[in-house]
């Protein structure tokens, strides 16, 4: 009887044991699985980590081309409202001498029987100058001794180009004559709210004919008060 339970036993420890290196090697073989399920989650983890970091590398950089193109739009646009304030200056500058020019021949035509002539001369010029002669300077200091003795003589300059060139160059450049003959009597004395200047372009006198050289001239119509 007793054989008969040591063999039971002995078959039930056999049985305990065997069955626990069965649950040793189960347990290896699940940690082992877990492990490497583990380590393909962290290596797809850090490819992951690496495409975030390149795809911030990208955001980061085309930050930086759209900062470079923003500062160049500002850049540009600052320039751009420079040269409109450039360009608005001169445009009132320009409007401002039109102004001018339109109040000046307004007054000589209120004026013109205002006023009677009393002696009329003409200041010759060479081609393309604007310059006063010792000659236009002589015939000019008698003009202006009488403008100075007499406070009631007013003077009208008119300055005239031949016709070569352009309309709108030999404008300006009648009117470079004519400041160069008020400049020239100012300087003599004669107060310039008395001088009465403008610049009228080529001239197309058909009155009396003239050669081109006769028509590089600054007019000068000393006038007085009519009784």
């Amino acid at each position: 009887m007793r054989q008969g339970l040591r063999a039971v036993v002995v078959v039930s420890l056999l049985t305990v044991a065997a069955s626990g290196c069965a649950t040793r090697d189960w347990v290896r073989n699940l940690v082992g699985k877990t492990d490497q399920r583990v380590g393909s989650v962290e290596e797809r983890s850090a490819a992951q980590g690496q495409r975030i970091d390149q795809v911030d590398a990208r955001v980061t950089e085309e930050a930086k081309r759209v900062d470079g193109r923003v500062t160049g739009l500002e850049t540009s646009v600052g320039e751009a409202g420079e040269t409109a304030k450039a360009a608005r200056g001169r445009a009132d500058d320009a409007f401002a001498r039109a102004e001018d020019t339109d109040a000046r021949v307004s007054r000589l035509w209120t004026n013109r029987r205002n006023r009677s002539l009393v002696e009329s001369l003409h200041v010759q010029f060479g081609f393309n100058r604007a310059d006063l002669d010792d000659r236009a300077q002589t015939a000019l200091l008698t003009l202006a001794k009488d403008l100075r003795e007499n406070p009631k003589l007013t003077v009208d300059l008119e300055g005239f180009t031949d016709l070569t060139g352009a309309r709108e160059y030999n404008i300006q450049l009648s009117q470079r004559r004519v400041e160069a003959v008020r400049r020239y009597l100012v300087e003599q004395g004669v107060p310039m709210p008395r001088i009465n200047a403008i610049g009228l372009g080529p001239s197309y006198d058909k009155g009396t004919p003239e050669t081109a050289a006769q028509k590089r001239r600054v007019s000068v119509r000393l006038m007085t008060d009519a009784e």
